[in-house]
């Protein structure tokens, strides 16, 4: 039993420490009125309830995302930034800039 816990507390500890693990994924720049723009890539870590998205040396965390009815409103947040920062699927992550009329919307996997 104590050979069996000398080995498996080590991993245990080690995985509880080390965080989120992020996923590259493409994004697709466009405006507000969705006028499609160039393409780009970040690094989505993805909390559940929020996340962050690194790219271009930038990291952006959405805060804790909110909605009144999951099923019928998508969860979003004001970022420090002055961004909105939604979730729309599981998936799928957007950062709306409406000072520079620009949003983009990654997509994780399939």
């Amino acid at each position: 039993m104590l050979r069996v816990m000398v080995f498996t507390l080590p991993f245990l500890l080690a995985a509880c420490s080390s965080g989120p693990q992020g996923v590259e994924c493409p994004g697709k720049v466009a405006s507000i009125y969705g006028q499609e723009g160039p393409e780009t890539r970040g690094t989505v870590f993805d909390l559940v309830n929020s996340f962050s998205v690194a790219a271009d040396g930038v990291n952006v965390e959405s805060g804790p995302l909110h909605s009144t009815d999951r099923a019928r409103y998508i969860p979003a947040a004001v970022t420090k930034e002055g961004y909105l920062a939604q979730r729309l699927s599981a998936n799928q992550f957007r950062l709306i800039d409406p000072r520079q009329d620009r949003m983009i919307t990654w997509t994780c996997g399939k």
